[in-house]
């Protein structure tokens, strides 16, 4: 079914015929101009001062504009930072991201959506109480903890924590929730265990969610700076985030070598968003209809 623009939209066709309409909407349309600006700027920014020399940062006046744009430089700063370990390392941490994070958070939802056992209201509430927590309040101790089963060196710490969003077991919940009971019970008439029935009737029919979870998990995984810097004492093991960081402090690159440095993190991160953005406004809106 097509909807008609002119119609469905907040401000009408008739409506703008209005000078105080039109009025509201010019307002309207300059500040989403300036808040697209603001978003665009800095990340613009970034890659036109990835492409000047260490001089051209020191003129003044300053200019946008690089001189000239040399895309040899790509490679060598690519091969002077060694991002490619920090690609690997990255990866690494956002594959056990992503498995802690459906499996763990997808079962957690499933159990309160379906399967509702004894005691499933009282989690239900503890989990949303945890929401309200600071995060700051649980740092030290968890990072004791860490110390003390010796993660200290590994990905556990971060993978573990992914698999104890709240936020993503009610996102799961609420789309769980959707699901229509009959296929659940068509399948348990036909002897499914409940395991069988998450795998193959549930899992299958949830792909917007899923795809929608790994991408926050990916992008929140990607710029992951805190827990790893906490727990990921040795060089090799350091994702984007923090060899982003560790650039800095160390000083073994200079500032332009360290804005093309920059752009390896941000590129990724955007394109992933750009490809994949319809999934996450498609897995909150079949979330929130009831089957």
């Amino acid at each position: 079914m097509k909807f008609d623009r002119k119609k469905t939209g907040i401000i009408s066709v008739i409506e703008l015929k209005s000078w105080r309409v039109k009025a509201l909407y010019m307002v309207l349309l300059v500040f989403m101009i300036i808040v697209a600006l603001t978003c665009l700027l800095p990340p613009l920014w970034v890659m036109l001062s990835s492409f000047k020399t260490t001089a051209e940062f020191s003129q003044i006046p300053a200019r946008l504009f690089p001189e000239h744009i040399d895309l040899s430089k790509i490679a060598r700063v690519w091969k002077k930072t060694n991002f490619l370990r920090a690609y690997g390392a990255t990866f690494i941490m956002i594959l056990g991201d992503l498995a802690f994070t459906l499996v763990i958070n997808g079962l957690a939802g499933y159990v309160l959506s379906r399967l509702k056992p004894k005691g499933s209201m009282l989690v239900f509430t503890v989990i949303l109480w945890t929401m309200m927590v600071p995060n700051t309040m649980g740092m030290v101790p968890l990072y004791m903890t860490f110390v003390n089963l010796s993660m200290i060196n590994t990905y556990l710490p971060m993978w573990l924590m992914a698999g104890a969003n709240a936020f993503y077991i009610l996102l799961f919940k609420g789309f769980f929730d959707s699901i229509s009971i009959s296929y659940i019970e068509a399948a348990r008439i036909d002897g499914c265990s409940d395991a069988g029935i998450f795998a193959r009737i549930i899992v299958p029919m949830s792909k917007p969610v899923i795809v929608t979870v790994s991408i926050f998990t990916i992008n929140s995984a990607w710029g992951n700076f805190f827990w790893p810097y906490m727990v990921l004492k040795k060089n090799e093991l350091a994702p984007v985030g923090l060899k982003i960081y560790q650039l800095q402090t160390q000083a073994i690159i200079s500032i332009d070598e360290y804005m093309m440095s920059l752009m390896f993190v941000i590129i990724p991160a955007v394109l992933v968003f750009l490809i994949f953005q319809k999934y996450i406004m498609e897995g909150f809106t079949l979330g929130g209809i009831k089957g």
